[in-house]
C-alpha cells in the first residue's frame, strides 16, 4: 500500500507522486507505470494574472486528472499506474520579455525536456506523457518526443491540456486558449482566486487584430514583430471572466486528460 499524491490509498496501481518515492519503488513504479510530467512557464498575463499562470494551470489540469483516475482504482478499475512527477516551470517565452518572462531557449527547453525523459529511461520508464500549459512549449515538446523515440525504446505522448477533446457547453472557442484573457482567467477564478487581481481590466479591442492570434488564412502561422507589446500582452477582454463557469472548463480539461491518459496506457501497456 502507498500514500497518493491526494493522500488516500489506491490499492496496488495508485497514483504516485515522483517526490515521496524511494529510488526503490520508483524502478519498480517504471516498470508498468506512466510517467507524467506537467510543464509551464514563467511570464507576464498582462496586469491582473500571475507569472506563472500557466504552470499553474497545467498543474491543476494535471491534478484533477489524477484524482479522477485515482478514484476509478479505489472503485476497483484496472487503470492506468501514473506517477506524477513536479511540473516543469520554465519554458520557451522570449515573446514576453517586452514585459518580464523567465524564458528558456528553444534550443534549452529541447535539451531539458530530452535529459528528462533520459533520466526516466534509465530509471526504469518506458511509457512517459508530457501535459504542457504554454503555448509557447507546444512545437518545442511535440519535437523533443519525436527525437527522442528515433533512439530510444520507449512510448511517449504529448499534449496541451487546453488542445484535448471537443469544446464544451462552458467555452468559448473564440478566445481558447488565447493569453491572459477569458479563458486563463476564468481558470484562474476557479483553481487560485486569490492571485487574480480586483478589478478585472477591461480590454477594447485591438486594430488591427494581431496576426498571430487571428491568421489572414486557415492554418497559417504568422509571426510580426512588437506585436505583443503592442496589443499589451494580452489576446481577448478577460473582464467576463467566471470562475463558476472556469470549473466546469477545468473539469472538462482533466476528464479528458483522464482519457487521454487510459488511451495511452491501453496502447502501450507491456
Amino acid at each position: 500500500m502507498r500514500r497518493l499524491c491526494h493522500g488516500t490509498i489506491r490499492g496496488d496501481r495508485p497514483v504516485l507522486d515522483l517526490t515521496e518515492l524511494t529510488w526503490r519503488q520508483t524502478r519498480e513504479a517504471g516498470r508498468s507505470g506512466i510517467a507524467l510530467l506537467p510543464i509551464g512557464s514563467q511570464e507576464q498575463h498582462a496586469e491582473h494574472l500571475p507569472m506563472g499562470t500557466d504552470t499553474l494551470l497545467a498543474s491543476a489540469v494535471t491534478d484533477r486528472a489524477a484524482a479522477l483516475l485515482a478514484a476509478e482504482g479505489a472503485e476497483g478499475d484496472e487503470g492506468p499506474q501514473v506517477v506524477r512527477l513536479p511540473v516543469l516551470p520554465y519554458g520557451h517565452s522570449p515573446h514576453h520579455l517586452f514585459a518580464a518572462a523567465v524564458s528558456l531557449s528553444a534550443a534549452t527547453l529541447a535539451a531539458v525536456l530530452g535529459d528528462i525523459l533520459s533520466s526516466l529511461s534509465r530509471s526504469g520508464f518506458s511509457r512517459i506523457m508530457i501535459v504542457n500549459g504554454h503555448g509557447g512549449n507546444d512545437e518545442v515538446m511535440r519535437l523533443a518526443i519525436k527525437e527522442f523515440a528515433l533512439h530510444t525504446d520507449v512510448a511517449l505522448a504529448a499534449c496541451s491540456y487546453w488542445s484535448l477533446g471537443e469544446a464544451d457547453d462552458a467555452g468559448r472557442p473564440d478566445v481558447t486558449p488565447g493569453h491572459a484573457g477569458w479563458f486563463e482567467t476564468s481558470l484562474m477564478l476557479s483553481a487560485h482566486p486569490d492571485l487574480v487581481m480586483n478589478p478585472l481590466p477591461v480590454r477594447e479591442p485591438v486594430q488591427p487584430p494581431p496576426l498571430f492570434d487571428r491568421p489572414p488564412h486557415p492554418g497559417l502561422s504568422v509571426e510580426r514583430y512588437g506585436e505583443w507589446e503592442r496589443v499589451g500582452g494580452a489576446t481577448d477582454d478577460p473582464s467576463g471572466a467566471d470562475g463558476e463557469r472556469g470549473g466546469l472548463l477545468l473539469d472538462a480539461r482533466a476528464a479528458q486528460l483522464a482519457q487521454a491518459i487510459r488511451a495511452f496506457d491501453t496502447a502501450t501497456r507491456p
